[in-house]
């Protein structure tokens, strides 16, 4: 496997995490924490959205829910957030949709993650591309990523 900027980074920071790699056909999340022989509720998504003043933010949330967007532009100071377009995402961040890591984008984004993680030991996330997943405690990941955790969801 060829390492990723995310597996990279934490490496560099020497940051304690595991990875997986699984069928890069899985497309869904609940599949993919089947893959993983986890719990749907410890494999977290990474959205990238763009607010009305033009500021990008990167909210983290668990596969089974879905972004709160009232929440969020609240919890980012701003009067709204919309996702952005899909064809966006790669010259954006680096990366591709369903393979869209909070480690590694080529700007650091102010990024939220939905405040169950904060009880977590670890959870699941992107690791840069599709088939990578990267266990991670969320205070590790605090550590390469400044984040805040917030509620962000239905």
């Amino acid at each position: 496997m060829q390492k990723t900027n995310a597996l990279r980074i934490l490496d560099k920071s020497k940051i304690n995490y595991e990875y997986f790699e699984y069928d890069s056909s899985i497309t869904t999340g609940e599949l993919v924490a089947e893959a993983l022989h986890e719990d749907k509720n410890l494999v977290f998504k990474t959205l990238v959205t763009i607010a009305n003043n033009g500021e990008h933010f990167v909210f983290v949330i668990p596969v089974t829910e879905s972004l709160d967007l009232k929440k969020c532009a609240r919890v980012a100071g701003v009067k709204s957030v919309e996702m952005i377009k899909q064809k966006e995402l790669l010259p954006l961040t680096g990366y591709i949709h369903g393979g869209c890591s909070p480690i590694g984008m080529k700007k650091l984004f102010k990024t939220f993650v939905h405040s169950t993680a904060k009880e977590l030991s670890y959870f699941y996330i992107s690791g840069g591309h599709i088939g990578l997943q990267i266990k991670i405690s969320p205070l590790d990941l605090s550590k390469v990523v400044p984040l805040q955790f917030e509620d962000l969801v239905r």
